[in-house]
């Protein structure tokens, strides 16, 4: 950075960079955007998906959460996204595009399930970086972690609701 005198006030000035340049810059930034954050969760995604496939548990938590998970117009298998996006958006997208391509979940379904993994993925990271690290006062600690989750809700049943209305469900 350089200084340039122009009369009595100095003005600091960079030098511009090309449009070249700015793409580059930003092409990387998100390569290692990619690589370092979404690689990674996606890969869980798909490892917590085998998991509980290859141990039954996927089956065990279909059962449980049937109910829970019918009000969405989802199988209940399909509290495994949920549970990814707790953890990871991506691998909570991963975990639903897994489950979408083994068949256990419809294209509508996956749809919905795009919601909470937008509204309160990443919740457990999110709230240790924010919350714990702000030293929120605890008194809101457990609104911090049920508003997120509420939303999801509230938008898995809006996009149900849209998905009838279009005929899709």
């Amino acid at each position: 950075m350089s200084q340039q005198n122009t009369g009595n006030a100095i003005v600091n000035s960079k030098p511009k960079k090309t449009a070249v340049e700015i793409f580059m810059g930003g092409a990387k930034k998100g390569f290692y955007i990619g690589v370092e954050q979404i690689l990674p969760a996606m890969i869980m995604g798909y490892v917590i998906v085998q998991f509980l496939q290859l141990t039954g548990l996927v089956d065990i938590l279909g059962n449980i959460f049937g109910p829970v998970m019918g009000i969405f117009g989802l199988p209940g298998e399909s509290v495994v996204v949920l549970i990814a996006a707790f953890f990871a958006k991506a691998a909570g997208a991963a975990t639903a595009a897994n489950l979408f391509a083994q068949g256990l979940i419809t294209a509508p379904q996956a749809t919905i399930l795009i919601m909470p993994c937008m509204l309160m993925g990443t919740l457990v990271g999110h709230y240790a970086r924010i919350v714990l690290v702000a030293n929120a006062s605890t008194k809101y600690r457990m609104l911090l972690l049920a508003v997120p989750i509420f939303d999801a809700i509230v938008g898995m049943l809006i996009v149900r609701v849209l998905l009838t209305v279009m005929g899709l469900m």
